[in-house]
């Protein structure tokens, strides 16, 4: 699998702009996902522009909660490409122009080793992709408490690696995680580099993360 952060707090690249927010393009098993879509459209098309990422081949879009950081992006993407599935938390406002909506409450297959861990404390879903390594997450904000994150997703198989915002994540939390990519939210981000500093992986927009 093969992830490129869109949209971030910072950036990895100087053609791509940093926004509070949280965006990430998922390559995994022939499809193309959008996890979250940042808080402005003009900087989610612009950065997806530079990354060479085409919105009208994207199949699916995630969202994790529907916090304006995370969903800001959403209506200038589906204008661009309203054929997508777009799985949702079962609390958010019906988007009615996609092409199909699917509101997600408990852990849902979405396709083969794609996952969501469900509605986890009435507040946000993350997105769980089997590799061969084991277990990835993508986490919008980790608002449910990690291990509660880390327990939902290990009924997939164990987890390897973490990518997202690590909000309020206690860096203990994490200490059996093979792989830990910090982004957008993380309080503690200098505290997890340097407790882990041979599994951290520095995030920003542009960074790609690819897991066999």
């Amino acid at each position: 699998m093969k992830v490129t952060i869109i949209y971030d707090n910072t950036s990895a690249r100087s053609d791509l702009q940093a926004d509070w927010g949280f965006s990430a393009f998922i390559r995994v098993k022939e499809r193309d996902i959008l996890f979250d879509t940042g808080a402005n459209g003009d900087i989610l098309l612009s950065n997806m522009k530079n990354l060479k990422v085409n919105p009208k081949e994207i199949e699916d879009v995630f969202i994790s909660h529907p916090h304006w950081d995370h969903t800001g992006g959403l209506s200038s993407f589906l204008r661009m490409n309203n054929k997508v599935k777009l799985w949702i938390p079962s609390y958010f406002p019906e988007a009615r122009n996609a092409r199909e909506v699917i509101k997600v409450k408990k852990p849902t297959k979405l396709y083969e080793g794609i996952y969501s861990t469900g509605e986890l404390d009435g507040i946000e879903q993350s997105l769980c992709v089997e590799t061969e390594k084991g277990i990835v997450i993508i986490v919008g904000c980790s608002h449910p408490r990690m291990e509660h994150i880390l327990k939902k997703a290990s009924q997939f198989g164990k987890v390897y690696c973490i990518i997202g915002g690590l909000h309020g994540t206690k860096p203990e939390s994490l200490k059996d995680l093979d792989l830990i990519c910090s982004t957008h939210c993380t309080q503690y981000k200098s505290e997890i580099k340097s407790l882990y500093p041979e599994k951290y992986i520095e995030g920003g927009a542009g960074k790609t993360i690819e897991i066999k």
